[in-house]
This record gives structure tokens, sequence and C-alpha cells, in this order.
């Protein structure tokens, strides 16, 4: 099974309020914050509202 490593590459400064929550669901804070989320639907999809703020990789378990 293999997990989503997320970072935080795009600040959130002047982004739509809902864009500010899903980072910060995601447990990501400050520029260059990285976190490691399952890689499933919820994820993903959290994922697809803010693609143009992150950067992501796949890793192993």
């Amino acid at each position: 099974m293999t997990d989503l490593k997320i970072t935080l590459i795009r600040s959130v400064a002047h982004r739509l309020p809902e864009q500010r929550k899903v980072v910060k669901a995601l447990g990501l804070g400050k520029i260059n914050s990285t976190v490691v989320q399952p890689d499933n639907a919820a994820t993903r999809g959290a994922l697809m509202k803010i693609a143009h703020l992150i950067s992501v990789e796949e890793v192993n378990k």
C-alpha cells in the first residue's frame, strides 16, 4: 500500500477560504511543510482542490 507525501509549495495567502481549510485539514501549515497521508479517495479529492499549491509524491510503506 502506498502513501502520499504532500508538500505545500505555494502560500495560502489570498486564496479562497475553502482552499485554506483543505490545507489546514491535511495538516499543512507553512510553505515547505510536508505530511504523509494515506492514498485514498478522500485524500485524492482534497488534493485536487489545492493541486496548484502543492507537490505530491508516492511513497511506499
